[in-house]
Parts: C-alpha cells; structure tokens; sequence
C-alpha cells in the first residue's frame, strides 16, 4: 500500500532530513543572499539523482520528478529558504553559527523537509503519474518577494502545474498536528512610508510654528477611520504605524518634518487598492489643511494569500488519511503576511500549518524570536506527508 510506503520511507530517511534542517539552521543566509544555501540544496538533489537548475531568481533551485506519463500532469511544491536578520539566543549544538543571522522563521525546515518529500517521492516515481516540480524559493522575508520573482522568470511554465502546494511552521499548533484555511488565509502587505513637513521653532511659540507633530497626530486618528468606517467588517483590515521620528525637536523645540513608517493590510484585493486612494487623499488634504505638507508613499507588498477550497478540502481529507482526523485542525485567517500569495493569485494553490510545537519540551517559542525552535518530530511527518498529498494531487483530473 503506497501510504504505508511512504511512512516507511519518511521514516527510514527522517535523520538525514534533521541532519539537513540542522546544517540549514547553522549556516543561514539573509533574503536573496542564499548563495551557500543554494549550493547545498543543488548538491543534495545531484546526491539524490534528481536533475535540477539553479539561477532561476539568482538563487533559486528547481527540480523536477518525472513519474510515468510525465506530461499528463504536473504539481508544484515549494519551499522557501531565507533567514532573518536576528541574533539566536538559544544555545543548541546546532545554533547559527552567522551573528546576527538566523532561521527564526522556520525557513530551515521547509528547505529540509522538501528535500526529504523529493527524496520519497524520487523513490517512488516508477508508481507516479505525471512530473512533481520542487520550487526551493530564495527571499521570502523581503518585498518584493521571492515568489514574485521567480513567477516572472517562468518557475511556472515548462512545464506549468496545475496547483501549488505549500507549508509553513506554527509553533501554537503542537507536532503531530497540521492546520488549514479555506479561501483568503493570509492579508495582504503594504509599506507606508510617511514625511509630514512644517515650519519648526521654539515650542513656546507655537503660533510661529507649523507644527508637524501635531498636523501627524490629526492624519494619525483620521486614517485609522478609514479602518473602521469604509472597510469591509467582514474582511479584516489593519492599519499599523511602527515607528515615528522626528528631525530634530526637543521639549521645547518644535522641528520641521516628522518621518513615520508603517503597514497596511487586508483581506480584499479591490479594497486595498480604494484604501490606498483613500490613505493618501486624506492625509494631504489634511496636512494642506493646517499649512503643512505629507508625502505618502505606498510600497505595494504581498497580495492576499488564497487557499483554493477543492484544493484546500482535498488536502483536508488526504491530511487525515495519512494523521487521523483528529490530527487535522481549521485554522483561522491571519494578518501575517506570506510570498507564497503571488503562487496563490496564478493557480490553485493550498497553503497549510505544520505544528512544530511541545510544551513539554520547552518549545513554544513564537517565529520571528530569538529563542524559536521546533521540535525536530516534525521533519519525519512534515517531509511524508507532502509526498502523499503531492501523490494523490496526481492522481485527481484537473477541473
């Protein structure tokens, strides 16, 4: 029975797939610098046999299987393989060896894992209809995103699949347990960058002033209406500004430009775009308004991430073939923000929730700290179960 197969096999290969994850988390490379991280995962897939380009999106690796009938079907699974500017605080055999630098976002594992799926898979390709193609995705912490670049530069033509599969690492789901979401997952991601200029001067004398601090303020409370009184209540908005500065001012100096920077996200693509509009009319209009100036820039980010519900639903049942029912929880949406978007706005594509957390042991560390970690059982669920959803993708007709 292929199930039973590949348990076996992600068994048998589950401590060469550690021993990946633990090289990966040593020796981790900031978004677009993969250079090291590209070369072993190359390497790896030559060891394996399994023929593959790299340059794609400077350092990006693309494999591809080859089952019986190579054409009738292709899928796509992906892995991303950056880390995050962050100094590891935790004090393994296996920590970062680059200060500074760290897989705080459990990069190293999807990279391990998808080495480990190709590894099953390969061994299996002889009971496979159709091509499984494996996209290790360089920059996805980093506008404009890996994914984006990697689209444009053909990862999805020759051959094009038919759906994307993807998984990312949550620490509050405990190992053992995946995690899905129907429809819009994941919110969009926009950079704000604001200046709002005046006149400075002495702060007792505020009538000779334009002041900038308080025309911000007033554009600060006005655009958060935007939030709660033109978006969707059904489809989540957040308007976030996470660092204000000032040039110069003191208690009782009062400067010319105050500098902001922030982010905007959403739910709904067509109201992102109407809030941009909105953002911007308001917050000139309001700065002109008390003889001051605000320049607005609007960085475009991630667009939202959709997870295809036939798609979605698929993985929901083939996930408790292979964990138990039990084992496989809805998720709700979430404002965090994911590359993997851009695969989802081009195809159907399923993006889910590997637990990677025990209490028991200690690791329950959110990603983005620098105390994350996972519990390394994961790997040996994470690497078989993508290879049986990749499989039984295969097998279903394209609508």
């Amino acid at each position: 029975m292929l199930l039973e197969k590949i348990k076996d096999l992600a068994a048998a290969f589950s401590s060469e797939v550690i021993a990946h994850r633990r090289h990966l988390h040593q020796y981790p490379e900031l978004s677009f610098q993969e250079i090291a991280t590209r070369k072993y995962v190359a390497d790896t897939l030559s060891a394996y046999g399994i023929p593959h380009e790299h340059g794609i999106a400077q350092t990006g690796v693309v494999a591809l299987i080859q089952g019986r009938n190579p054409d009738s079907k292709t899928i796509a699974l992906r892995a991303d393989m950056d880390a995050l500017p962050i100094q590891e605080a935790n004090r393994t055999a296996y920590r970062s060896k680059h200060d500074g630098v760290m897989h705080a976002c459990g990069h190293d594992v999807h990279t391990a894992s998808l080495l480990g799926t190709a590894k099953i898979l390969y061994d299996i390709r002889h009971e496979l209809e159709g091509s499984i193609k494996l996209i290790f995705q360089p920059g996805e912490e980093k506008l404009p995103g890996g994914a984006s670049i990697m689209i444009r530069e053909g990862v999805l033509e020759a051959p094009k699949p038919a759906v994307i599969l993807g998984q990312h690492v949550h620490p509050p789901l405990e190992v053992g347990k995946i995690g899905l979401c129907p429809g819009p997952y994941m919110a969009s991601s926009d950079e704000l960058y604001m200046t709002v200029s005046g006149k400075g001067g002495h702060g007792a004398l505020p009538q000779d002033c334009v002041d900038p601090i308080l025309i911000t303020a007033h554009i600060l409370t006005a655009l958060q209406q935007i939030v709660s009184r033109n978006a969707n209540p059904t489809l989540p908005t957040v308007l976030t500004f996470g660092k204000i500065e000032s040039e110069g001012g003191a208690t009782n100096v009062i400067p010319n430009r105050v500098h902001l920077m922030g982010t905007f996200r959403t739910m709904d693509e067509e109201w992102r775009y109407e809030a941009h509009r909105r953002m911007l009319k308001m917050a000139t209009g309001i700065a002109e308004s008390m003889e001051g100036q605000c320049e607005l820039r609007i960085e475009v980010g991630y667009p939202v991430l959709y997870n295809d519900p036939a798609l979605t639903e698929q993985a929901r049942q083939d996930a408790a073939a292979y964990l138990g029912a039990e084992n496989v929880v809805e998720l709700p949406i979430r404002m965090t923000a994911e590359d993997f978007a851009y695969y989802s706005q081009q195809l159907p594509a399923c993006f889910y929730r590997l637990g990677t957390g025990n209490p028991e042991k200690g690791i329950i560390a959110p990603i983005h700290t620098d105390t994350f970690d996972v519990d390394e059982n994961c790997l040996r669920l994470s690497t078989g179960l993508m290879a049986w959803l990749a499989v039984n993708e295969l097998k279903r007709e394209t609508v």
